[in-house]
């Protein structure tokens, strides 16, 4: 289970992302135990918003994202995409990362924190989003 150490912000998805996040979560439940069960949970806490609805300043699939990491305080462009188009040196992150999955739902100004596997606390900040694919 990830463990957070303060509140997690509220989340908005759309409609589509929703029903596809939800799917790929179940899917991957076997092979990526940890980032599924991270992921199905964003999925279960989001505020749902009709398939195209504009979510200006979301992260959703498809969009480039420009996130600060708080722990190493390194800032970070990708374009969160689905594990068959994840291509890092590209900077396509996938959404079954963990980076990933605590991006999706985030609005510009919010910031995650939650426990890696290995015990440490990571935290990111969302400073830009542009559009993306839904």
């Amino acid at each position: 289970m990830t463990i957070t150490r303060k509140d997690l912000p509220p989340i908005t998805l759309s409609g589509i992302d929703c029903e596809r996040l939800d799917r790929l979560a179940n899917a991957a439940a076997a092979t990526f135990p940890r980032t599924a069960e991270f992921l199905a949970r964003e999925v279960a806490r989001a505020t749902i918003v009709p398939t195209g609805f504009m979510l200006h300043g979301v992260v959703t699939m498809g969009s480039e994202v420009e996130f600060k990491d708080e722990t190493t305080n390194q800032t970070r462009v990708v374009t969160l995409v689905y594990p068959d188009e994840a291509d890092l040196t590209a900077g396509r992150l996938s959404v079954l990362s963990p980076v990933g999955a605590a991006l999706i739902g985030l609005s510009v100004g919010q910031s995650i924190e939650w426990q890696t596997p290995g015990g440490g606390w990571r935290s990111l900040t969302v400073l830009g989003v542009r559009s993306g694919g839904s």
